[in-house]
């Protein structure tokens, strides 16, 4: 090539420099002539387009295969990138892995929103398959009015609290109420009183109902899910099931006397 025109030379270079940076190769032979050499990089050129094509399809439907866990990784990355920020120290760390592994389980789903979009019947039988085994559980559901049953269940919103989480403090405002639907709490009474609940229990009604301050602390012991149920939903739901008060009143009075007696 020293004799050959500019054109020719730099046709060459930039022949051998696709060549190397797409690692496609072009036969046994090499084009002789400008037209083959410039056929053989059209086809280069096309040949790479069409395999990032592939590739690009090929790993955008892999994705869409499990969109929620890549959710939760693009969720979690952003949290650890938090973490970093902060220079949280590796306890705390290690808490909020293992929370997040607890309470989303490799997933994550805009439920909120997803449910906002269904119909009515549509949430309510959802509701209803999500926290069969709340329900199951739990005797004041099992003799309840179905329509009560399902007014609850549409209010409550799910939580989790790992082992040693203070889930209710003494001395403090009750604004919710919790049911178990998994895990074993301890009842904390001013007398080192331990009261162990667990699956199909409820705790916290006392202060919804006389709207005073919270009488006793309780303590996850193990990982708990837990259905919390604020005071404004609790109250809008037994004003419409007035017979349903009575019965949480009930189990709140004898929870105080035995709180009495322990004191």
């Amino acid at each position: 090539l020293q004799n050959d025109s500019w054109g020719k030379q730099y046709s060459h270079a930039l022949f051998k420099a696709m060549s190397h940076m797409l690692c496609i190769g072009y036969g046994q032979q090499a084009p002789e002539g400008m037209t083959d050499v410039w056929l053989t990089m059209l086809s280069m050129i096309v040949g790479a387009t069409c395999y990032a094509m592939f590739i690009g399809h090929a790993t955008a439907l892999i994705q869409s295969l499990d969109s929620s866990r890549r959710q939760y990784q693009e969720k979690y990355k952003q949290v650890e990138q938090y973490m970093s920020f902060h220079k949280l120290p590796g306890d705390t760390r290690q808490r909020i892995h293992e929370y997040y592994e607890h309470r989303y389980q490799g997933k994550m789903f805009d439920e909120e929103n997803i449910l906002g979009e269904l119909s009515e019947p549509l949430k309510e039988e959802i509701i209803n398959f999500n926290c069969r085994n709340l329900v199951a559980n739990m005797p004041l559901f099992a003799n309840a009015d179905p329509n009560f049953v399902t007014a609850m269940l549409t209010k409550l919103r799910f939580e989790v609290f790992q082992p040693g989480d203070f889930i209710i403090r003494e001395g403090t405002v009750g604004k919710k109420m919790y049911f178990i639907q998994h895990g074993v709490v301890s009842v904390l009474t001013k007398g080192n009183k331990e009261t162990k609940l667990s699956d199909g229990s409820y705790f916290g009604e006392i202060c919804l109902l006389t709207r005073g301050r919270r009488t006793a602390s309780v303590r996850a012991d193990t990982y708990c899910r837990l259905y919390s149920l604020s005071v404004d939903n609790f109250n809008e739901v037994l004003e419409e099931y007035p017979m349903m008060r009575r019965a949480f009143e009930t189990v709140a009075m004898d929870r105080l006397d035995r709180i009495g007696e322990e004191q």
